[in-house]
């Protein structure tokens, strides 16, 4: 008999079997981000599934959360032409078809071979402790953060350097756009900001004769 955490499954797996299928197959951008977010998700309940607490909410916050949703604001944003998009389908659909081919057979390759059903790992006893319930996600920030420090820290600062690079890669000074600089704003004087010109005075009003037309002018 069935029982619900596999009834769960099956119904997480099916969803983000369909909702993968749909983000190759629907023709705007827009729908296929969505139907990335969903299967996202459904990625995310089946760890929840399997007590993987920490990579599940990591998947939720890190890619549904900032990566996708800038997916989408980038998406929404550009003018993604359908036409272009389609024009060079069935150009390198052979090659998308090997390649696709030969990845369901690797991937079926390492499930056959790979993939048992097992029991629950069950927490070892520690003479002298009482035994508790094992924290994934406290075992994992133990060891990240003891035996893969150094790699952590490495990790850490190449991406640090990837992010100054991007900006500093994008800031560029446009000549097109009129821009403020907030110091200079700060340190203005009161002097600065009104100056008196001396003037002379005012000519008095003159009124100007009208011309006469000439005579070919009247003729016109």
């Amino acid at each position: 008999m069935m029982d619900v955490k596999t009834g769960l499954f099956y119904v997480f797996s099916a969803v983000l079997l369909g909702s993968a299928f749909r983000v190759i197959t629907t023709r705007n951008p827009v729908h296929a981000v969505l139907f990335l977010v969903l299967a996202f998700f459904q990625a995310s309940m089946i760890w929840m599934l399997l007590k993987v607490e920490f990579l599940a909410l990591s998947l939720v916050l890190v890619y549904v959360g900032a990566v996708m949703v800038l997916f989408l604001f980038v998406v929404m944003m550009l003018d993604v032409k359908q036409d272009s998009l389609r024009e060079g389908f069935w150009k390198h659909f052979p090659l998308a078809a090997v390649v696709g081919v030969l990845i369901i057979l690797e991937m079926s390759a390492v499930l056959m071979g790979g993939f048992r059903v097992s029991e629950e790992p069950a927490a070892v006893p520690v003479v002298g402790q009482v035994v508790t319930e094992v924290s994934n996600t406290r075992e994992l920030g133990k060891l990240l953060y003891t035996q893969y420090l150094y790699p952590l820290e490495v990790a850490a600062a190449i991406l640090l350097l990837a992010m100054i690079a991007a900006i500093a890669l994008t800031l560029r000074q446009r000549k097109d756009v009129k821009a403020l600089d907030p110091g200079e704003q700060v340190r203005v004087k009161s002097a600065d900001r009104m100056k008196v010109v001396k003037m002379s005075a005012t000519q008095p009003y003159q009124a100007i004769e009208p011309v006469e037309p000439t005579s070919k002018e009247n003729q016109a």
